[in-house]
């Protein structure tokens, strides 16, 4: 495509943007709703939303919001996450079949057969599982407050850590405690690979990696930043929040970052630090359940009210004191 072509398209594109934003605004406001996104959203998604951030910030703005309505637009264990902590408001999401690979990987039933296994254990559930299984678990943690979660447990306590093996072997890692990690992966983090970043980092010496704990490649990576293979003071371990804000904070200089996570989130860094260049360590690091909220759907949820998510009460009051916890930690 020649650059007039591509300078075209994109006007095409902000046009459409301008009137579609300006009704999702307005339908929004008439049912006092807030719209909250996630990094990993389509572009236009995240420009239209009240607040855009990763699963901790997101939880925050849905506990503090005075707003009636949450539209959620992310996957479904986190609109789960915003109802239980707000059981006076209602909670939307586009698409009931935003899932995640990674919440799927275990159950209650499964959960409660390995806490038998091991009585007395400390339970860690990362935010991306079901309200069930949040419910058996004594403390929630996102990928940036995990290893305060688990050096807020005394030293003495048996964990039992799930669902994310690689995010668990980061803990161990950072923490030195000896955790039972549940050998669950989000098929788009396993999928991005060492050799990725270290092909990237042959083409782009100066650039700074930034890895989330999810990804395959993270405990490859500080192995090989040990090795002088990767550039050991540029390779950071990273949430997605902690990203954005390292992005944030380059901004004067610009910079060059590979970023090893879901590719939603260079919109967000692109925007907010133009002067940088932001390269995905792995380009088809797309999750296809974050992209089926589309802005047709979203201002459908808008105009119908669809679709309602909600948490039985007894389920609720056992998982909202495990995210409060983690909330408490920050």
């Amino acid at each position: 495509m020649l650059c007039g072509e591509m300078v075209a398209t994109e006007e095409a594109l902000l046009e459409r943007f301008a009137p579609w934003a300006e009704e999702v605004r307005r339908l929004a406001e008439a049912r006092d709703a807030v719209i909250l996104a996630h990094n990993y959203q389509v572009p236009w998604i995240q420009d239209v939303a009240h607040f855009v951030g990763d699963s901790l910030e997101l939880s925050r703005k849905a506990a503090e919001t005075p707003a009636r309505e949450i539209v959620f637009c992310g996957v479904h264990f986190m609109a789960e996450t915003a109802a239980i902590l707000c059981p006076d408001k209602r909670v939307l999401i586009p698409d009931l079949d935003a899932g995640c690979s990674l919440a799927a990987t275990i159950d209650a039933e499964s959960l409660r057969a390995w806490k038998a296994e091991h009585p007395g254990a400390v339970v860690v559930a990362y935010v991306n599982t079901t309200a069930e299984v949040k419910a058996e678990s004594d403390i929630c943690c996102t990928s940036s407050n995990a290893a305060a979660v688990v050096n807020s447990i005394p030293a003495d306590r048996e964990i039992l850590f799930l669902p994310d093996q690689f995010l668990g072997a980061h803990v161990e890692r950072v923490t030195g405690r000896k955790l039972h990690v549940w050998m669950g992966e989000c098929h788009v983090h396993a999928g991005i690979g060492s050799q990725e970043l270290q092909d990237l980092v042959r083409s782009e010496p100066d650039a700074e990696l930034l890895i989330h704990p999810e990804c395959g490649c993270a405990t490859a990576a500080l192995y090989l930043a040990g090795e002088g293979v990767l550039p050991a003071d540029r390779t950071h371990i990273v949430s997605t929040g902690q990203m954005i804000r390292r992005g944030r904070e380059e901004q004067a200089e610009g910079g060059r970052f590979i970023v090893a996570t879901e590719t939603g989130i260079l919109h967000r860094l692109r925007k907010e630090n133009p002067a940088a260049e932001f390269t995905a360590a792995n380009e088809a690091a797309v999750c296809r359940y974050m992209k089926t909220i589309t802005p047709a759907k979203l201002i459908r949820s808008l105009r119908e009210g669809v679709f309602e998510v909600t948490v039985p009460e007894e389920v609720a009051v056992r998982a909202r004191a495990a995210i409060r916890r983690m909330v408490e930690i920050g």
